[in-house]
């Protein structure tokens, strides 16, 4: 539920509503609005709640039928900007993420990071950990790939994502990353998201393969119930009857999400795609559909990856790419 606080509603009146909600167990959560204060309220006794509604300071209460609660629009009306380090992701700013799908060597995470960085990308991602469909695929460096990652980091002054797959290696990416992926695959994994939101790091969240948008909000709703409200969510293509391409981008997700949520919304289009010649294309349009960033594979040899290769923009076609999003961006009032 939500209690709508009167335009003249002092500080003290938020504080008296906020003190008798906790005193009565509820969980409160507090959307400060240009005009007006907004209360979330999590809990079992609805009527309680509906009782404030004659308190003078309250405008009205409001249930909330959405299933997800902290990440709903309803419960928190203004777009969320999630920091990470010193990007932000949401308002006006359209952030790239870019990197190899896999860190496979320093030579090679260090080519790509020094190029990135003169691009004006910010992020570097890598995969130090890489769940494959097949067991005898390369399955990543592990925490020596999260060492390369953030000495990358270091010298070229990039933020740092990359997946964990398990507790076990979610207790390493938080703590050699700046913010901690989960992929697709675990984007219902429900004990890993309840520890995700414990850790106390932004967390970029892939939509699942087949994931319909309400079970992807409910995942993230697993994260932001257990601690997390720093969630970006991706949407990386989902699994349809069409072969031509890897997965379906859905840039449809971009403006309902923006209408159902308050999260960030960044596009994969490499991995939707799987060519490398369809990121471009698709990259183009989700930023001029309203997304909050990409996060897009770039390899120094795409030829000769260990993973994705057929997806991976060589580092020139990045750069080409990047100079292209930022007319388009200005096109949409955004800023790359």
């Amino acid at each position: 539920m939500i209690i709508v606080m009167a335009k003249t509603a002092t500080p003290d009146d938020i504080t008296a509503v906020t003190d008798r909600l906790k005193a009565d167990g509820f969980q409160v959560h507090i959307s400060q609005g240009v005009e007006r204060t907004i209360i979330g309220v999590i809990g079992e006794r609805t009527e309680e709640v509906f009782r404030l509604g004659s308190m003078q300071a309250v405008e009205q209460v409001v249930p909330v039928r959405r299933p997800y609660k902290l990440v709903s629009r309803d419960f928190h009306p203004e777009d969320t900007v999630v920091r990470v380090g010193n990007v932000r992701f949401g308002g006006n700013r359209v952030v790239v993420i870019a990197g190899p799908c896999a860190v496979e060597s320093r030579d090679q995470v260090m080519q790509a990071a020094e190029a990135i960085s003169h691009m004006g990308v910010s992020v570097l991602r890598g995969g130090a950990y890489k769940p494959r469909t097949s067991p005898y695929s390369f399955q990543g460096m592990g925490l020596d790939g999260l060492k390369i990652l953030a000495a990358a980091r270091e010298k070229y002054g990039l933020m740092v994502v990359t997946e964990a797959v398990d507790h076990a290696s979610l207790a390493n990416v938080a703590e050699w990353a700046d913010m901690v992926q989960i992929g697709a695959r675990n984007m219902q994994n429900f004990e890993l998201l309840k520890a995700v939101g414990q850790i106390g790091k932004p967390v970029l969240l892939k939509r699942g393969l087949s994931a319909t948008i309400d079970e992807w909000l409910m995942a993230a709703e697993y994260v932001a119930a257990h601690g997390n409200p720093n969630i970006i969510l991706c949407e990386r293509g989902i699994r349809t009857y069409e072969s031509k391409t890897r997965n379906t981008l859905d840039l449809s997700a971009i403006p309902v999400v923006k209408q159902l949520s308050h999260l960030p919304i960044v596009i994969d289009p490499s991995h939707s795609t799987g060519q490398w010649n369809w990121v471009a294309p698709m990259a183009r349009a989700a930023v001029a559909a309203g997304a909050d960033g990409l996060i897009i594979e770039a390899h120094p040899n795409p030829a000769e990856a260990l993973s994705d290769g057929a997806q991976s923009l060589n580092l020139p076609h990045l750069a080409e790419l990047v100079t292209s999003l930022a007319g388009i961006a200005d096109a949409v009032g955004r800023s790359l």
